[in-house]
């Protein structure tokens, strides 16, 4: 397998969009899922009444796919992937999409853009994006009757700029991201519109992103922005539980990771105030792998949580190097979590 691609500066990559050779396409019509189409295109031909930009029908994935020191390509935790976009088409009444469909679309994807996958070592890696839309026609407040299930892949760079390293945070008191009982603990488009606002607004002020509270009573730690949240104190990995809080599969990995270390795991509430007791915080998602946090400064308040923003906190440099060897193949998959693409 050739994968050198050498207009591609691999250590460099943004996390953005690349453009790509395949795209792969799938059709919910008459009630069943159709073959797999191959497309070259980036465009998608969509009705002007289309559940998706009406009536926000419309979910995705993300994913990715490294490259071995032995030259395989391997996919990290396909199933879950598969297994949440199923439960997001159930919360807004779309189609789900099998198994079959799913990888198969995933792995034809990987196998038509082999030269855009980066190299290992390079710090970058192939984001794979499953996207599904309501692609038929309705004027009133209804589902469609035909979908669009779409897989798309872009080589990518760390999500935040800065790596691996420590971040500055701000809470966000203005906004809410996702209500209690609304759409945040699943994956589509309108909880990101919800949060395009204070990300913004975060970024103006010099933050890498905007550490949400929950909407009921502003006063536990819900989202950081697109990731999950985590804290460290007393060899204890805490996570917040939350019904509005999306179920990140990083974040997972790291609580059976940090149990696997002889940590201990809490998944609970979190108060803005217990913030001062960690002696480590983080933000984890696919995009982000682990994102240190360094410092998460309240502007409502005045107050500062400090955890350092010159290195890496040592459970988080831990458990990012454990997960990302698992990832690239470099330790032993004990957990069942990697699928070697057949290319």
């Amino acid at each position: 397998m050739s994968n050198i691609n050498s207009n591609l500066d691999w250590s460099n990559l943004p996390f953005g969009y690349i453009k790509t050779d395949y795209n792969i396409r799938c059709y919910y019509r008459n009630g069943k899922w159709g073959e797999l189409e191959v497309s070259s295109s980036e465009s998608i031909d969509l009705h002007i009444a289309a559940t998706s930009l009406h009536y926000g029908q419309e979910a995705f994935e993300g994913m990715k796919a490294f490259t071995g020191k032995d030259g395989k390509v391997r996919l990290f935790r396909w199933e879950d992937n598969a297994q949440r976009m199923r439960n997001s088409a159930i919360g807004v009444r779309m189609a789900e999409v099998t198994d079959e469909v799913f990888y198969g679309a995933v792995e034809k994807a990987i196998q038509l853009n082999t030269r855009f996958i980066p190299p290992y070592g390079s710090g970058a890696s192939l984001y794979i994006r499953p996207l599904l839309i309501g692609s038929g026609a309705q004027v009133g407040v209804k589902p469609a009757e035909e979908y669009l299930f779409v897989v798309f892949v872009t080589p990518v760079g760390p999500y935040f700029k800065e790596g691996f390293k420590p971040v500055k945070m701000m809470i966000e008191r203005e906004y809410d991201r996702a209500a209690p009982l609304g759409t945040g603990s699943i994956k589509v488009g309108g909880n990101y519109a919800a949060s395009l606002n204070s990300l913004y607004n975060a970024h103006q002020k010099g933050y890498a992103s905007a550490l949400f509270l929950d909407a009921k009573e502003k006063k536990y730690i819900d989202e950081a922005g697109p990731a999950n949240f985590f804290g460290i104190k007393n060899n204890t990995y805490i996570t917040p539980k939350s019904t509005s809080i999306l179920p990140s599969i990083t974040n997972m990995s790291l609580i059976k990771i940090a149990e696997s270390m002889g940590m201990k795991v809490e998944r609970r509430q979190i108060e803005i105030e217990e913030l001062s007791t960690f002696t480590e915080a983080g933000a984890c998602g696919t995009a982000a792998v682990i994102s240190p946090i360094g410092q998460i400064d309240d502007i409502g308040t005045g107050k500062s949580y400090i955890y350092g923003m010159e290195t890496p906190g040592e459970v988080s440099t831990m458990l990012y190097k454990k997960l990302q060897s698992i990832q690239q193949g470099d330790e032993a998959d004990n957990f069942g979590w990697i699928k070697v693409v057949d290319l």
